[in-house]
């Protein structure tokens, strides 16, 4: 596929719920499409974690190039901002060497941050956070929260009163542009021509999934995992890699909390309430289309007519 360089860029997005079939999907798109994928996913992009985020290994990807996995250092923050930005420069060279950028993962925000950045208007502003974060500390989240309803209420409805980094960049915005988070979304604009598939399946099917993954996770090591995180790169249970689900339970079981029989349960009912909340910023999201991963036709047929292909 040749882009022209008077157009926005046509990227493809694949999105969806954890265990939904999104690899498989996008390695069988890639084929047929002459594409590369970058991925999507917050804690993929860290090193060292491979069974808790179930990155895909090289002998997996059948020849398609891969973006965006493994390049951080577990101890390290990484935001949506740098994933749009870095995201943003792959997505130029793939394009510049006339093949398709297929965006895959689970992550809402770095997809909505790649398609609408707000980086651009709002810079980070590591003297403000820390003060957000003191206020976090000694008032509690619901502090927080109040904050950023009495600037941007609209934005605060959307947002959980537990999802503090997300209040943190609502209320950082707003400091810094003078302008409402949710005001800067309505009138925002894309730098790219977009085409966005949101996959879904039966959900006892993926459930299963899900269930399945999480006995396999602690079989193939979570937890021996975990404790190389901690021992070996200075991760801590406030570092970010321990946030994602089978991590911070594998960390509950190190510190005693729980048994070991308990903890594939407790990632695989964590995996399913993070699944539901997946599918709710999914379907915020401007563009998205909700299709079954079975249909893979109709999404080769819809990718086609989109990039202007036979």
């Amino acid at each position: 596929m040749v882009q022209t360089n008077s157009l926005k860029p046509k990227i493809i997005i694949i999105g969806g719920t954890t265990a939904v079939g999104k690899t498989e999907i996008s390695l069988k798109l890639a084929k047929d499409l002459g594409g590369e994928i970058i991925s999507c996913d917050s804690m993929q992009i860290y090193k060292y974690a491979t069974i808790g985020t179930a990155k895909i290994m090289p002998e997996e990807m059948q020849g398609i190039k891969h973006y965006m996995l493994d390049f951080l250092e577990p101890n390290k923050e990484f935001s949506a901002g740098e994933f749009a930005f870095k995201a943003g420069e792959i997505i130029k060279d793939i394009v510049k060497r006339g093949k398709v950028p297929i965006i895959v993962g689970g992550t809402g925000l770095y997809i909505n941050s790649l398609l609408f950045p707000l980086s651009a208007t709002a810079k980070r502003d590591e003297a403000y956070r820390e003060k957000l974060n003191n206020i976090l500390k000694t008032q509690g989240k619901e502090a927080l929260y109040k904050m950023l309803e009495e600037i941007d209420i609209d934005s605060a409805k959307t947002l959980h009163i537990n999802q503090t980094d997300r209040i943190i960049r609502a209320l950082e915005i707003y400091k810094q542009t003078g302008k409402k988070k949710s005001e800067l979304e309505k009138t925002k604009t894309s730098p790219y021509n977009y085409l966005m598939f949101v996959l879904e399946d039966n959900r006892d099917i993926v459930y299963e999934r899900i269930n399945e993954r999480a006995k396999k996770m602690v079989q193939d090591g979570i937890i021996e995992e975990t404790q190389n995180l901690i021992k070996n790169y200075n991760v801590t249970a406030a570092s970010p890699i321990m946030k994602a689900i089978g991590y911070k339970e594998s960390l509950e079981y190190i510190n005693g909390k729980i048994s070991k029989e308990d903890l594939a349960d407790l990632i695989s009912l964590n995996t399913r309430h993070y699944a539901k909340r997946q599918i709710t910023y999914f379907k915020k999201m401007e563009g998205a289309n909700f299709i079954n991963r079975n249909n893979y036709k109709e999404i080769l047929s819809k990718s086609k007519n989109f990039l202007g292909i036979e």
